[in-house]
């Protein structure tokens, strides 16, 4: 068994289907599409092979499977590597993105689309992103996901919630650490755009872009009823593209996805 952090195993184990979310809440659509249309942009040819770290039970390694992509999805959490391998499109296995059995310069992508929320050390997300960086080969692709520092307080703020949660968003926003809420997340850390970035350079990764994922409509979509989210969500991803990289309005996105280079 992988060391987890024994409150974030049970919160995927007994509180949280990130299937479903990301098929079922507006936002979570939104978040949804638009890494699929960030990660294709950056991907080379199908083909490739793709190592897809903290890939849960699979809701990326699926479509990737299907876009023809040769995919090895790992994760810390037996049972969604059971039910990621009851797919059969790609392989999954238990692993720990600190410390990856993958051979050196052995895939073309590495994708880490979670374990830097979980890894609230620095030397663990630098760990997890050497790791990254040795088992892709020269000039292949890193992809790693963050939450923004400010999401839960745009969240909060935004469903007249944030009152009786102000300090504990006031301190995640000073320290970037959020402990677990049993109405909400689990224990995980909140990344600053920059920070983010200066954390792929220090693992020696290059040519280094950090790109806003939902944009500022993520908290409209968080809201609407499920019979408004088709109307709303393509004025949504468009505006998400329009102030991807604009540095004063990036981090209204709920996460950010970083791009490097081994």
């Amino acid at each position: 068994m992988v060391e987890l952090d024994p409150l974030i195993r049970a919160f995927y184990a007994e509180r949280y289907v990130e299937d479903s979310r990301l098929a079922r809440s507006g936002h979570g659509q939104l978040e949804f599409l638009r890494t699929q249309e960030l990660v294709r942009r950056y991907l080379p040819l199908p083909g490739a092979s793709v190592l897809d770290v903290g890939g849960a039970t699979g809701v990326h390694a699926r479509w990737l499977a299907d876009d023809g992509y040769r995919v090895t999805l790992v994760d810390p959490v037996e049972e969604h590597v059971a039910k990621a391998a009851e797919v059969g499109t790609f392989a999954a296995v238990v692993g720990d993105a600190r410390q990856l059995t993958q051979d050196d310069d052995s895939v073309d992508v590495t994708l880490m689309l979670g374990p830097l929320y979980h890894l609230v050390e620095a030397a663990d997300r630098a760990q997890a992103l050497r790791e990254a960086r040795r088992v892709t080969r020269p000039g292949g692709l890193v992809v790693a996901a963050g939450i923004s520092r400010y999401a839960g307080l745009l969240e909060y703020g935004t469903k007249g919630m944030l009152i009786d949660k102000l300090q504990m968003f006031a301190d995640a926003l000073a320290t970037g650490r959020n402990y677990d809420e049993p109405d909400g997340f689990t224990n995980a850390y909140f990344h600053h755009a920059d920070e983010l970035r200066t954390e792929f350079e220090q693992a020696g990764l290059g040519a280094v872009e950090v790109l806003g994922v939902e944009g500022p409509a993520a908290a409209t979509l968080e809201h609407a009823p499920a019979d408004d989210v088709p109307r709303l969500l393509p004025s949504a991803i468009a505006l998400a593209r329009l102030l991807e990289n604009d540095p004063r309005l990036m981090s209204a996105s709920f996460h950010f996805l970083a791009f490097g280079h081994a």
